[in-house]
């Protein structure tokens, strides 16, 4: 092998490079996707926990099937 001022050639570093490059679209478009995710599931768990308050408030359900229902949604 030939070094050069101290350092391999970087052809030999240029298939290493896009293994980064890809890594990092691949780590980017993961982290979107469960960003994605976490907020569509907050959205709906808030909209769950706003409809059993209103049930409770009318009366539909009991306080204690409302403590239940409401750990099962947390």
């Amino acid at each position: 092998m030939m070094y050069y001022n101290g350092f391999y050639p970087s052809s030999m570093f240029w298939g290493l490079g896009s293994l980064f490059h890809i890594l990092f679209w691949v780590v980017l478009i993961y982290l979107l996707i469960q960003v994605f995710k976490h907020s569509k599931h907050s959205f709906k768990n808030d909209r769950s926990q706003d409809i059993l308050k209103e049930r409770y408030a009318k009366g539909e359900i009991t306080k204690e099937q409302f403590e239940s229902i409401r750990k099962d949604l947390i």
